[in-house]
C-alpha cells in the first residue's frame, strides 16, 4: 500500500507510533507459541547491556577478575612454589637475582598470556553477540498488517444512496441520450 502525497495519515495509531493512512488499523497476530514466545524473550537477556557476554565484549573488568580467578589463584601457588625453591638454597636465596629473574619472567609471562587471553575472549564475545543479535532480529514472533476499520453506519448508508443515486443518474443519462 503506498503512501502518497495526498493520502491523509494518522501519526501514533499503531502500537509503537506507526504511521498509518486514515481509516485503518495496525493488526497483529503472535506467530510463536507461548514457550516460543519465553524463549524468545529469555534470548534477550544474553544480548541485553548487562549480559555476562556484552561485558566481556565490552572489556568490563569485573567480568574478567571472574574468569581469571582461577588462574590467578594457580599463579599464586607458582610463586609460593619458586619460593619455596629458593628459601631451599639456603641463606640469601630469596634475594639473588635468580630468584628476582625468575619471579619476574613468571609474572611476566602470566600477564602475557591473561592480556592474550582477554583479547580472544573479547573479540568472541563481540562475534557471540553479533550472531545472536541477528539471529534474534530475524524472528519475527508476530506478523502485522493493515486492517481497514468498519465504517460507522452513517457511512455506508452515504455511501450506498450515492452509489444509488449515481447508477439512477447513469441509467437516466443514458435513455436520455439514447432517444437522439
Amino acid at each position: 500500500m503506498g503512501y502518497g502525497m495526498n493520502s491523509p495519515m494518522k501519526s501514533g495509531a499503531g502500537t509503537s507510533g506507526d504511521v498509518l493512512p486514515e481509516g485503518h488499523d495496525a493488526a497483529q497476530l503472535q506467530q510463536f507459541t507461548p514457550e516460543q514466545m519465553q524463549l524468545f524473550k529469555q534470548m534477550f537477556s544474553h544480548v541485553g547491556p548487562d549480559s555476562f557476554t556484552s561485558k566481556l565484549a565490552s572489556g568490563d573488568q569485573s567480568a574478567f577478575a571472574q574468569m581469571e580467578r582461577p588462574a590467578l589463584q594457580q599463579f599464586n601457588a607458582t610463586q609460593g612454589n619458586i619460593a619455596s625453591r629458593f628459601s631451599g638454597m639456603g641463606m640469601g636465596g630469596r634475594k639473588s637475582s635468580a630468584f628476582q629473574n625468575t619471579t619476574n619472567a613468571a609474572a611476566s609471562d602470566f600477564a602475557s598470556n591473561l592480556q592474550s587471553q582477554r583479547m580472544g575472549y573479547q573479540q568472541q564475545a563481540i562475534k557471540d553477540l553479533m550472531g545472536m543479535s541477528g539471529e534474534l532480529l530475524g524472528q519475527r514472533p508476530y506478523e502485522r498488517q493493515l486492517v481497514e476499520k468498519p465504517r460507522p453506519w452513517y457511512e455506508e448508508a452515504a455511501i450506498g444512496a450515492a452509489s444509488g443515486l449515481g447508477e439512477g443518474l447513469g441509467n437516466a443519462a443514458g435513455k436520455y441520450v439514447g432517444g437522439f
